[in-house]
């Protein structure tokens, strides 16, 4: 039986074609070596429990792994500390006794003990208690122990798990006089350390985590080209369909930037769903498509997105003003909006300065802003629906057509408004009145190379062909000359001839229309607004 994609739950190597994940348990396994305690936080999605799972299989020669799961305990086992404790010593005891190996008659009688615990439901018994029974079973078993707690989001009742952490800390910090785990993995969305941002208390003392002893977490969890065009090699190797792997896993890399989930779901869509035939799904076209699909559907990942940006009035306004004015974010790691939107994977660093975790994310949101009915109440927005059946011609879209009526409706609308304020929107101004012409059909993205504060570029794809447009602030010829250099050598990188240029001209004497500007074997038609 063939492997498949997996985007839902456990991937397991056996059945689902997976990114090899050697070189990432070997780091891993760096950190477990050394006796370190550590968090692997990382966003929905983002592999965290495939990893946990390789990774016990990883350690199991020189460690016993035990593998808990607190998704698995309702609401009630937080309910207080001997209520906790006790469900823990029990989904303990569970684990251990599904393991194989003669370590366990060594731990006979402390498990045995911490079995009559569980069983008589004691109400003596405290998380004190339960840590004094781990670390005797530490102290007699044959291979160190690791401790491996995933979904540790769902430790609803913060203050029993912040005691729970306490303890965890205080036998780390007396390992030299006592036996405790070897190491201690929690994985989850939030960084335990910033407990601060899940808990609502006015107690000064559940604002600060006791899991200052982790060590960071710092393994690279995205997949990287090369990881994935490895993962397409299997696939081509049981399917032969002729694709050009390099141009694929380029095309789902530039896309994805390596989300595992998004990596996942392209290479799903594209073999399941875009073409019964393989050969030509595995195509820039087959791309193209799995892209729409993905940009059209409605699912978890995406609904978290949107409702983190509306619960964080400061991560909606940072996102907004780096969608739509280009302005670029430093990266300060006390700022409370950037502190969430990296926590999410939402935005990622990138040479001191913070940028959109990837382009299906950065579509996604620019596609959610300018459905706002605020925003799609807008006349340049009624004038797009209205004008939209024009712009197909031979089943091709007319580019130059539409940024011709698109200056008419902008200097009708806008011509005596605020300088400063256009600025800003002059952009949203444009992709409003795009949208509803490609959509459906056609998609875009905002190049991030070439984005700045006078400058960005828009790439639209429809029906396979590609349209490339620069959008820039009007800053006098000279600057307008540099712009067109710049688009020339964009085109150039695409293998275009023509390239389309808007120029926000806030200038009373400014001449609004369009013109063609042939420079060499290049074209660029630019309309002034």
């Amino acid at each position: 039986m063939k492997k498949k994609f997996n985007v839902t739950g456990l991937c397991l190597p056996k059945k689902h074609y997976m990114v090899k994940l050697d070189d990432r348990l070997a780091q891993i396994k760096e950190l477990v070596d050394d006796g370190n305690y550590f968090t692997i936080n990382r966003a929905r999605q983002y592999g965290k429990t495939t990893t946990l799972k390789a990774l016990k299989e990883y350690l199991q020669n020189e460690y016993i792994v035990v593998g808990l799961d607190f998704q698995r305990l309702g609401n009630a086992s937080f309910e207080n500390e001997n209520i906790f404790a006790l469900t823990f010593a029990s989904y303990f005891l569970d684990v251990i006794k599904r393991m194989e190996g003669a370590f366990k008659e060594a731990m006979k009688a402390t498990l045995d003990e911490l079995q009559a615990y569980a069983q008589e439901k004691d109400k003596s018994f405290s998380l004190y208690k339960l840590f004094v029974h781990m670390n005797e079973i530490c102290s007699v078993s044959d291979k160190p122990i690791v401790l491996m707690i995933d979904e540790v989001d769902s430790a609803t009742n913060n203050q029993v798990f912040l005691d729970f952490l306490a303890q965890l800390r205080g036998f780390y910090l007396d390992r030299t006089e006592v036996s405790t785990f070897q190491s201690v993995i929690l994985a989850g969305v939030y960084d335990v350390k910033n407990l601060k941002r899940k808990i609502q208390s006015e107690d000064d003392h559940k604002m600060n985590s006791p899991w200052n002893i982790a060590t960071d977490f710092e393994v690279d969890m995205s997949f990287s080209q090369s990881d994935i065009a490895r993962m397409l090699e299997e696939y081509e190797h049981d399917y032969h369909t002729g694709m050009d792997i390099n141009q694929m896993s380029s095309l789902i890399y530039e896309d994805t930037s390596g989300y595992p989930f998004l990596v996942s779901w392209f290479c799903k869509l594209i073999d399941e769903k875009v073409l019964k035939n393989k050969s030509a799904a595995w195509t820039r076209e087959g791309f193209l498509e799995a892209e729409r699909m993905i940009l059209s559907d409605k699912n978890t990942l995406f609904d978290s997105l949107i409702n983190k940006i509306m619960d964080y009035p400061e991560l909606n306004s940072m996102i907004h003003s780096m969608l739509f004015t280009g302005k670029s974010i430093v990266y300060n790691p006390d700022n409370a909006a950037i502190d969430i939107a990296i926590m999410f994977g939402f935005v990622k660093k990138e040479g001191g300065i913070v940028v959109l975790a990837n382009r299906i994310f950065e579509t996604r949101l620019y596609n959610w802003y300018l459905s706002t009915s605020d925003v799609q109440s807008m006349e340049i927005y009624k004038a797009s629906l209205k004008d939209k059946n024009q712009f197909i011609i031979g089943g091709h879209l007319d580019m130059r057509l539409i940024l011709e009526k698109f200056a008419v409706h902008f200097n009708d609308l806008y011509s005596d408004s605020n300088a400063t304020f256009l600025e800003d929107d002059g952009r949203k101004y444009f992709l409003l009145y795009l949208r509803p012409i490609i959509n459906g059909i056609g998609n875009y993205y905002v190049e991030s190379r070439t984005r700045d504060l006078r400058r960005t570029d828009v790439i639209v794809d429809y029906k396979g062909e590609q349209f490339i447009i620069e959008m820039k602030i009007w800053h006098g010829e000279e600057y307008k000359r540099r712009g067109e250099e710049q688009l020339i050598g964009y085109l150039d990188d695409y293998h275009k001839k023509t390239g389309y240029l808007i120029s926000f001209n806030f200038n009373k004497n400014k001449q609004i229309g369009v013109q063609d500007i042939v420079v060499g074997d290049k074209k660029i038609i630019e309309v002034v607004v």
